[in-house]
């Protein structure tokens, strides 16, 4: 059975305050997840002056005074993330943090993160997927609007980030890179692919789990699902669907402003999600499809044999009219009916009686 592997996003919903920052690594912690995840960047690194905020974004802050504003608003420190993964630590959670830039990069390094997340947004930043498999840990790359050859072509960097030594000279390289077994195997090794639908929050019309089912065959590579629509149903049906990780917002309050808080679980749903997601792996097990060893005494009672539907003198042959199949399960299988059909009995048979033979 294997184990979906939970990852609470905290993203910015500390807005800007360790504090917070750190009830949400406490919330992660209690909820059962196996990872906390924040957010790490220099925001004049991540966007320009001219940059406008996503409509959600400025629904959900009451301004639009451009993402640039916005996102220094929301900026932790790198002491504050040394603070943020000793806390986890101590707390028996995984610390993870996306990084948005190369230095933010650089500095995740070397936190003792389990997986390096690549969000929607950078799939297709070359130099930055290229980094990023060079460091060494697992990579999870998220796919939010995102067509198949846009995430191949994603696959094709880091593929050749894995096998090969310097810089790409183009797209020849890089696709015969992604094309030996070599490569291949590295991919499977250490990259999860997450499908995603980049609003906040995600109409269901939008979610298209089945998706996850189409990029696993395509690729051969884990999925996951990282989750923007409200509730807790779409991220428990995808750990039903086989998604290997999840990913769901949480704040501390919904009602806060700010860009993701709305789209947000509170912290008793986010308990919630993370127990039902347990439940499903449970229930998962293995693909394969006999009794369980619980079901094995069950079978004499619920199963049915064949016995006599009247009283059947010797001689008498055997018919649908005077055989029938009744609880308990103590003679012939009913699927050996046939070979009985047209043969006379040996002997008397009373009525419910069992044929053993």
């Amino acid at each position: 059975m294997s184990r979906v592997f939970v990852i609470a996003e905290a993203g910015v919903n500390h807005d800007g305050s360790l504090d917070d920052a750190l009830r949400m690594v406490d919330v992660a912690a209690e909820a059962g997840a196996d990872a906390v995840k924040f957010q790490t960047f220099d925001a004049a690194q991540l966007v320009t002056r001219r940059a406008a905020k996503a409509a959600y974004q400025a629904r959900n802050t009451g301004a639009d005074d451009g993402q640039l504003a916005m996102l220094r608003r929301l900026e932790l420190d790198r002491d504050a993330h040394c603070t943020l993964a000793r806390a986890a630590e101590a707390k028996g959670v995984r610390f993870m943090s996306t990084a948005f830039d190369m230095d933010s990069l650089d500095f995740l390094a070397g936190l003792d993160m389990p997986a390096i997340k690549i969000p929607s947004g950078d799939l297709t930043w070359g130099p930055m997927l290229l980094k990023a498999a060079r460091l060494g840990l697992p990579l999870i790359v998220s796919t939010g609007m995102a067509t198949l050859g846009e995430i191949e072509e994603a696959l094709q960097v880091i593929a050749f980030a894995l096998t090969r030594d310097g810089l790409p000279a183009g797209s020849q390289e890089l696709k015969a890179a992604f094309a030996e077994p070599q490569a291949q195997a590295a991919l499977r090794d250490r990259v999860t692919l997450l499908h995603c639908t980049t609003e906040y929050p995600a109409p269901l019309r939008t979610v298209n789990l089945r998706a996850m089912d189409l990029m696993r065959e395509t690729f051969g590579l884990p999925v996951g699902y990282s989750d923007h629509t409200l509730g807790t149903t779409v991220a428990i049906a995808a750990a039903a669907r086989g998604a290997t990780v999840v990913e769901k917002h949480f704040t501390l309050d919904r009602a806060r402003p700010g860009p993701d808080h709305a789209a947000s679980l509170e912290p008793d749903e986010l308990a919630a999600m993370v127990a039902a997601v347990r439940e499903v792996e449970a229930a998962l097990g293995e693909a394969r499809k006999g009794p369980a060893a619980e079901e094995i005494s069950n079978r004499a009672i619920a199963r049915r044999s064949l016995v006599a539907a009247r009283p059947v003198a010797a001689g008498e042959p055997f018919s649908l009219d005077n055989l029938t199949a009744k609880r308990p399960a103590d003679g012939l299988s009913p699927m050996e009916v046939w070979p009985l059909l047209g043969q006379p009995a040996a002997r008397d048979w009373a009525e419910d009686e069992a044929i053993t033979a």
